[in-house]
């Protein structure tokens, strides 16, 4: 499982145009589920990102967690994460979880993130969506599971 987490000022995704997850200052949240990928690692990525202290206290040190300063959590379910591009010029996706197991560990993860009190919106699994953000730092974090 992989999820590139980036903190942001604001950020939106959009499919045909709409806009069907908005937030302030937060996270997005890039979500890719693997071959193999258990309901247990979904629920204990949402924990290690919302708990994890990317943004900045009084002192400019990073000790403050999405939930500390009020923030939103924007998930985007992005299957390309497990890429293998190792050898030539195509990448690979056979290490992507298959369409309904990733759409699974995608819903738990999101209803983990639910159960911590983080306000969220999501993206649309499976749609080919635009992603729109404001990276605040940057600070982007690539965790895997």
């Amino acid at each position: 499982m992989i999820a590139v987490t980036q903190r942001v000022a604001r950020a939106c995704v959009r499919v045909d145009g709409k806009t069907v997850g908005q937030i302030e200052k937060g996270i997005l949240v890039l979500f890719c589920a693997q071959k193999g990928d258990s309901p247990e690692k979904a629920r204990k990525m949402a924990q290690k990102v919302v708990k994890c202290r990317m943004f900045t206290d009084p002192q400019g040190k990073m000790n403050l967690s999405v939930r500390d300063v009020g923030g939103s959590v924007l998930a985007v379910s992005q299957f390309t994460l497990a890429a293998d591009t190792a050898s030539g010029n195509r990448p690979s996706f056979s290490g992507a979880a298959p369409s309904e197991e990733g759409r699974a560990r995608y819903e738990e993860f999101l209803s983990e993130l639910r159960d911590q009190a983080v306000p969220i919106q999501t993206g649309l699994f499976g749609a080919h969506m635009e992603v729109e953000l404001v990276n605040d730092g940057p600070v982007t974090f690539i965790f895997n599971l």
